[in-house]
């Protein structure tokens, strides 16, 4: 896939850094638009320079992948099939238990919906268009690895959302993501690339669901979407 092995060590340390970056940024839990705005437009060149790196070289024959594709074994999806949607998971389940979060339920419906949608329809887009073999050779849809853009944004929304109850929450979110990105290349499923990339559309399209329920629900304070015994109660206030 790389041309030499520092081709990758230079891009695992990019990566590195922007996530550290866009991390930083939202630990300042700031709340106006140009901020907000600033945490989008990093994700996005956090994917658009991942992305560029991967059609660069999706343009070139590469004689070691076709090898590596002949000897890789098939060893099915395994335990990252339920990992990637940890994260996810655990969001709803602290706030069932009644843990603070940022967002009512009516906001997190929204912003998990937006974020989750993008998320599929990137991924398929990009699985559908780039068409590259899997390692262990059973098809054609390795770019990107939809099951760790989808655990990277569950990730991301659980940091969103509890980052003032703890940052190892947050920590461990990414943990979680993490071991399933590992994973599906230890499964000969994907590339490390894909992996890469399928963190940074998770990470991206989180922060652009969020950014369109705020659109959606701007005022927290009017909107108040509550559990009760009963089923679910919408309060609004006019």
């Amino acid at each position: 896939m790389f041309s030499n092995s520092a081709d990758f060590y230079f891009l695992s340390l990019g990566i590195t850094l922007l996530i550290q970056l866009n991390y930083i940024v939202i630990s300042l839990e700031l709340s106006t638009f140009a901020a907000r705005m600033r945490r989008l437009l990093l994700s996005i060149l956090f994917f658009t320079a991942v992305f560029s790196g991967m059609a660069q070289e999706a343009t070139t024959p590469d004689i070691a992948a076709s090898t590596e594709n002949n000897s890789s074994r098939y060893h099915g999806d395994g335990i990252d099939d339920v990992l990637q949607y940890s994260p996810l998971a655990a969001t709803i389940a602290l706030k069932l238990f009644g843990v603070e979060s940022k967002s009512e339920w009516g906001n997190l419906l929204i912003n998990t919906t937006a974020t989750y949608a993008n998320t599929a329809i990137i991924s398929y887009m990009l699985k559908h268009s780039v068409n590259s073999r899997r390692p262990d050779g059973t098809d054609n849809h390795s770019f990107p690895s939809a099951h760790t853009a989808i655990a990277f944004a569950g990730a991301t929304i659980m940091t969103k959302e509890y980052w003032h109850v703890s940052p190892w929450i947050g920590v461990g979110a990414y943990t979680v993501a993490a071991v399933t990105a590992a994973d599906r290349v230890r499964r000969n499923r994907h590339r490390w690339i894909d992996v890469a990339t399928g963190a940074a559309i998770g990470i991206a399209t989180a922060e652009l669901g969020y950014y369109i329920g705020g659109l959606i629900l701007p005022d927290r304070e009017q909107y108040s979407l509550s559990v009760s015994p009963t089923g679910l109660e919408l309060v609004v206030k006019l």
